[in-house]
């Protein structure tokens, strides 16, 4: 696993930066953030994959830790995630108004879902045929960032036209 290594090095620093710089932008536009009701939920969306790529990645990167121990710690992990990601995905479809229901409903929200049941398989994966798993982490984390990468387009620019 230590070929990967420099892969999850750069996903530390990526994710913390990213998710940085979102905290910066959502505190400068939060009176307008608040102003609509789903904004909020995509808010916590979008942390919540740079935090899961911070977590996930740091303890790829702990020294000695096995196949099996990672894999479990990631199919928690996974689980959790895409449980707060099923409810506020549900959320934001509900109140999301027409007209860009069908964009959220069919890309965004697949996107979202597919992000976080990737981090499920990478941890299967990683308990069942040990570093092969990692595979599953790369779209995962991919995924993750674009969809953070929407989100934050809409939090911080296009509230603001």
């Amino acid at each position: 696993m230590s070929a990967w290594d420099n892969f999850f090095v750069a996903q530390v620093g990526a994710s913390a930066a990213l998710a940085g710089l979102l905290f910066v932008g959502l505190s400068i536009n939060m009176t307008r953030i608040l102003q609509f009701p789903v904004l909020p939920d995509r808010a916590m969306q979008a942390l919540i994959l740079l935090v899961t790529v911070l977590i996930v990645a740091s303890l790829i990167l702990v020294p000695g830790a096995s196949a099996i121990d990672l894999g479990v710690a990631i199919l928690g992990i996974g689980a959790a995630v895409l449980g707060v990601l099923i409810t506020l995905v549900r959320r934001v479809l509900r109140r999301t108004t027409p007209p860009y229901r069908h964009w959220f409903r069919h890309i965004e929200m697949g996107m979202t879902l597919l992000a976080g049941s990737l981090y499920l398989v990478a941890g299967a994966g990683l308990v069942a045929f040990g570093s092969v798993g990692l595979l599953a982490l790369v779209p995962a984390m991919l995924l993750s960032y674009v969809i953070t990468g929407l989100s934050s387009w809409v939090l911080l620019v296009e509230i603001n036209r």
